[in-house]
């Protein structure tokens, strides 16, 4: 088996497991077998949808801006922030006006997250 399956880009749009998690807020998911990276883009002052799920997620802006809708707090990210969301913590994010690329990694991978389709999978 080749190594080159494992190596990606974070600016091609081809790779990974497309999901749609609503209205101008979509992703490409990069299952492991004990961690998942997740990249979303979010247009501008778009916002996703407050969820939950049990696994733990870390966030990192690697564009623009937004605020981080966590546990009843909102509070402002911009490029190289970034932060830990605990299992369970309702959260979303709301993108500024030029909106942004976030990197989430979820340990362990999330079950909804390993095929393409929309939504956030959660409750």
């Amino acid at each position: 088996m080749s190594q080159a399956q494992h190596f990606h880009n974070l600016a091609d749009v081809t790779q990974g497991i497309a999901r749609e998690l609503a209205p101008g807020v979509t992703t490409r998911i990069f299952p492991g077998e004990h961690a998942m990276l997740s990249v979303v883009t979010i247009a501008p002052n778009g916002e996703g949808t407050l969820h939950a799920h049990p696994e733990e997620q870390w966030g990192v802006c690697l564009e623009g801006s937004a605020i981080r809708i966590q546990g009843g707090e909102e509070i402002p990210v911009k490029k190289g922030d970034f932060w830990r969301t605990p299992g369970g913590i309702p959260h979303t994010m709301r993108a500024g006006p030029e909106g942004c690329q976030v990197l989430d990694i979820f340990a362990p991978p999330r079950d909804a997250y390993r095929v393409a389709g929309s939504g956030f999978g959660t409750t």
